[in-house]
């Protein structure tokens, strides 16, 4: 009877082990991708306000054309990798998704409650913060932008912190972010898209529906979907609507069934591109759009303007309020629970981090700003909202950290006093 017990609890030990893998496999990356990310954002401030900025505007204004005559894509560098490169990265986020839904912390109500929830609220109040600061401007148009939430940064922040920040957390932050992306996605596709072609929409929905009955079908071959994958992406870029949804809808369309789930063409795609996208990809992306000219002189003035009081505070106080606002309203309402080992000071820790947007952020507000100098004010905005988060939310964890420590080593102590 005893060696079965044992058996049964060393076989839940292996699973559990097999279960968190792909996580940990994923943290790891993330963060230090977000220190990769950091390392590239500070290159392209510096590159842009030294003697060599001309360069910096020369190559990535450069264009670069793809294909042959009258068949041909002619684009500055900035728009390939904004259009081309973060499609890949949009492609990633979708297996991220589909997986989460299928085996991970969205795959269950229960599960998925409260990180959906903190999610919703994280988005909807940055949205209206922003708003009340810009309502009837021209400028109300980037009232997407503090809705983001920069996975790679924010867990980057919490691997600096340690051990002393609960691993549920972690998978918490992970879980809000993606939902965070799926919003993300869906305000580009709907609200920054100037106009429709039908018929190369129409295009792309045939392809989109092609990739759909191989999903079904269960086809095993990485080329059938990188190859129709190339196809919805021209098609999608042609039809007027972002190009990088075709990364997210072909992400989607990929299939996770197998004999094993490590076996899957999710896995094998999902483990191929992670390291590119988060060691390459993201941070030329980073290069490319955070090299904004920063004159000290103006820039107290620019930080008060609407733009970024909207975006700043947003980011930072909006995150706050919506995640953890939401979250106290769902458990109170016993719509949801607290994952195991976080208490609320870890969850408005995560609210504070939530506030890192970076990443998608300045994707959206590259999407919602013509004007440059409305779109250099924005960038300003986003890094600093981010950096604010960023810094004040470690602080905030590692005293946390510091006192569930104590706790525990004073209970530790007045049980062997007992004994």
């Amino acid at each position: 009877m005893i060696r079965k017990a044992k058996k049964g609890i060393k076989a839940i030990r292996i699973i559990s082990a097999k279960a968190i893998r792909p996580f940990e496999e994923f943290f790891k990356m993330e963060s230090s991708g977000g220190i990769l990310l950091l390392i590239a954002t500070v290159a392209a401030l510096i590159w842009a306000n030294s003697p060599w900025k001309p360069f910096y505007d020369a190559l990535f204004g450069a264009k670069f054309t793809v294909g042959f005559d009258g068949l041909a894509l002619s684009k500055p560098l900035i728009l390939w990798i904004n259009d081309g490169l973060m499609a890949i990265f949009f492609l990633v986020v979708g297996l991220e998704i589909k997986r989460e839904i299928v085996a991970g912390e969205l795959s269950s109500i229960r599960k998925a409650a409260l990180p959906v929830g903190a999610a919703v609220g994280g988005m909807v109040v940055p949205a209206l913060i922003f708003t009340w600061f810009n309502a009837g401007s021209d400028a109300i148009s980037g009232w997407g932008i503090p809705m983001a939430t920069d996975i790679a940064f924010a867990l980057g922040c919490i691997s600096l912190i340690g051990r002393s920040v609960p691993r549920n957390l972690a998978l918490f932050l992970t879980a809000l972010a993606i939902v965070d992306d799926i919003g993300a996605v869906l305000v580009i596709a709907l609200f920054y898209t100037a106009h429709i072609s039908v018929k190369a929409l129409a295009a792309a929905l045939i392809v989109a529906l092609i990739l759909f009955i191989g999903c079904k079908l269960k086809v095993q071959k990485i080329s059938f979907y990188l190859i129709l994958g190339g196809v919805l992406w021209l098609a999608i870029l042609k039809s007027g609507i972002h190009a990088t949804i075709a990364g997210v809808i072909l992400g989607m369309l990929i299939p996770v069934e197998s004999d094993s789930q490590e076996a899957s063409v999710l896995h094998k795609l999902e483990h191929s591109l992670h390291p590119w996208v988060t060691y390459l990809i993201m941070p030329v992306f980073a290069l490319a759009n955070a090299g904004v000219e920063i004159n000290l002189g103006n820039l107290a003035g620019q930080l008060k303007t609407p733009v970024s009081l909207g975006i700043i505070l947003g980011l930072f106080l909006g995150k706050q309020i919506g995640i953890v606002g939401l979250s106290y309203i769902m458990v109170r309402a016993k719509l949801a629970v607290l994952p195991r080992d976080v208490h609320w000071r870890h969850i408005y820790g995560a609210g504070i981090l939530g506030g890192i947007g970076f990443t998608m952020s300045l994707f959206i507000a590259s999407l919602a700003f013509i004007n440059p100098d409305l779109l250099s004010t924005a960038k300003i905005a986003i890094i600093t909202g981010s950096a604010v988060s960023a810094t004040v939310g470690m602080i905030f964890l590692r005293l946390a950290g510091r006192e569930r420590d104590s706790q525990k080593a004073e209970r530790t102590q007045e049980i062997r006093a007992r004994v």
